[in-house]
């Protein structure tokens, strides 16, 4: 007993950091497909210790046995996700905010061009890299490393462009390729209506930290897929706000120059 008293806070801390692991796990994968594998996991997890703490010893030798086939199917159930959170470790972005540069300079050319397109009901797929890079779905499309300009966006997307069909990917201040194909994805319980673009979007933004917009060509409206969770249906208010929220720095150093996007060299 006096060694439990003595050292309780080292108990304390034990649990809050995987009570903290927990939490951020939960926010990671929370909005996504992955959302409801983790809890079917974990109430695996649940079973198996109930096993161990009333010795059930059936139940826990089924749940020793599987240990093995548990982390290949973890692997395998959550390969984008893990493949997200991993890149998103190695750029120090997965326990802080995401932070950017303020300038609207490059934000408002995309927003002028989506709100054009929309008018028109001209379908469009515009990726924004943000920390997780881009160049493999980039080298699926045309290069471009052209200067971002509504104008520019607008001509791509024309029904007639031969590039209209696929994404325009943005890094930095540069529309660096067009005509890109992205993973769509498998999510079971997005809208059955969703087309081909949607599903690129979301897709996308599964396997990575980018924003993605979407026009509707059918009916114009804008949608934007972000962490795999889709916001549809903005109008430009909205639009203008979310963006901004994603993509630029509200802090002290919104005077210091910079683009409001990821520079690669």
């Amino acid at each position: 007993m006096g060694l439990l008293s003595e050292h309780w806070y080292l108990d304390v801390i034990d649990v809050g950091i995987v009570a903290f692991l927990f939490y951020k796990l939960f926010l990671f994968v929370k909005g996504t497909r992955a959302a409801q594998m983790f809890a079917g996991l974990l109430l695996l997890v649940v079973a198996s210790l109930v096993a161990q703490w009333f010795r059930l010893d059936a139940l826990n030798w089924i749940m020793t046995s599987l240990k093995t086939v548990w982390v290949v199917a973890f692997v395998i159930i959550f390969q984008p996700e893990l493949r997200r959170a991993l890149a998103l470790i190695g750029q120090n972005r997965l326990f802080g905010p995401f932070i950017r540069v303020e300038d609207f300079g490059v934000l408002g050319e995309i927003l002028k061009a989506i709100e054009m397109m929309s008018e028109a009901r001209t379908g469009c797929l515009i990726a924004i890299e943000r920390e997780i890079g881009l160049r493999h779905y980039e080298e699926t499309g045309t290069p471009l490393n052209a200067k971002v300009t509504s104008e520019l966006l607008v001509t791509l997307f024309t029904p007639y462009s031969p590039l209209h069909d696929g994404a325009v990917i943005i890094r930095g201040n540069e529309a660096v390729a067009a005509g890109c194909i992205l993973p769509l994805s498998q999510n079971p319980h997005l809208p059955q209506d969703l087309g081909t673009r949607h599903l690129a979007a979301v897709g996308l933004s599964e396997e990575t930290d980018s924003v993605v917009i979407v026009v509707s060509e059918q009916t114009g409206a804008i949608s934007i897929a972000s962490l795999g969770v889709l916001k549809r249906k903005l109008d430009k208010g909205t639009l203008r706000s979310e963006l901004s929220t994603l993509l630029v720095r509200k802090t002290t150093e919104q005077s210091k120059p910079g683009p409001v996007l990821t520079q690669r060299g």
